[in-house]
């Protein structure tokens, strides 16, 4: 890891350390609430239990801790990818995005949500924890119309929505960072305690990057987030036929040979076309695709360089 990414990856656990220090202050306060008769030693005790081990799980990082892991892994793909140089098209493709995101099962997180376009002809998509996600211009390239862009926006947003960034980081690294931090004040960490815990982070970051970038998440994850995908853009009012027309273009355009990029961190297109399908099939109604949005994407997908 060179001095830059290893400036970011210390920032960053140093940050979630000290947010990840409310284990400490809970077991602080209750002792004080003990100390002035207000809790019995009983229940002090019960409540330091509980915090200890709630906070040997990743299904406790809050939404603070997740944003500061999710900046740190998007600090990382920026330092591997460019962006695209391009006022009008982001705020197109989040004007795109934030629609989608209104309209999904989780609309807020600590940090808002954020799309950006990475200026790589790479056929790819991804969306690191807390909101921050990430198109290819190799890939808006591909899209034939709004609803298409916005059926792969929803399928990120439903990777944040559904926490499976999180799900990426080794259990046995959260379980050692909190044990570090559990032990005392993060004020208090010494020279060894600091380094132990920054190397945990650092590893925790690069099990998240490895998942969006290098291996793909899990077949089940993916799936879900096609499912949620399907149910976001519908209820904002796109066609879900986008996603299925997205994985027909994958489908035919799959390579023969090495593969890189969305073909190598996702399922079968094939595999994925059925279930999406079927999802299409289950809703009671699917909204109208509408020639004034195709028109829009193309407009702007003429700008794109």
């Amino acid at each position: 890891m060179n001095a830059r990414l290893r400036a970011v990856t210390g920032f960053a656990a140093v940050a979630a350390m000290a947010l990840l220090s409310g284990c400490s202050a809970v077991q602080k306060g209750a002792g004080i609430l003990a100390s002035q008769g207000k809790i019995s030693e009983k229940d002090r005790a019960a409540i330091v239990g509980t915090s200890q081990a709630l906070r040997s799980t990743f299904a406790d990082i809050t939404d603070e801790e997740e944003y500061y892991i999710g900046r740190a892994v998007s600090a990382l793909i920026l330092s591997r990818y460019k962006t695209v140089d391009d006022d009008a098209f982001t705020r197109y493709l989040n004007l795109v995005g934030m629609a989608v995101v209104y309209n999904s099962d989780r609309p807020e997180t600590y940090g808002g949500y954020h799309f950006t376009v990475l200026d790589s002809d790479e056929v790819n998509a991804m969306a690191a924890p807390g909101g921050f996600v990430f198109v290819t211009k190799g890939l808006v390239r591909r899209c034939g119309d709004e609803e298409t862009l916005a059926a792969i926006l929803a399928h990120e947003v439903g990777h944040v929505a559904a926490r499976h960034g999180l799900q990426s980081i080794k259990k046995s690294r959260l379980v050692d960072a909190f044990g570090v931090i559990g032990s005392t004040a993060a004020s208090q960490l010494n020279s060894e305690e600091l380094t132990k815990l920054t190397g945990l982070f650092e590893g925790a970051l690069g099990d998240v990057l490895e998942t969006l970038v290098g291996r793909g998440y899990d077949r089940k994850y993916e799936f879900e987030a096609d499912a949620l995908s399907v149910k976001f853009i519908a209820q904002t009012g796109y066609n879900p036929a986008g996603l299925a027309a997205f994985l027909t273009t994958m489908e035919r355009d799959k390579p023969s040979g090495p593969v890189a990029g969305w073909f190598k961190t996702h399922p079968s297109p094939a595999d994925r076309l059925t279930r999406v399908r079927a999802e299409i099939a289950a809703l009671e109604s699917a909204p109208a695709k509408l020639d004034i949005r195709t028109a829009r994407f193309a407009a702007e997908l003429e700008r794109l360089k």
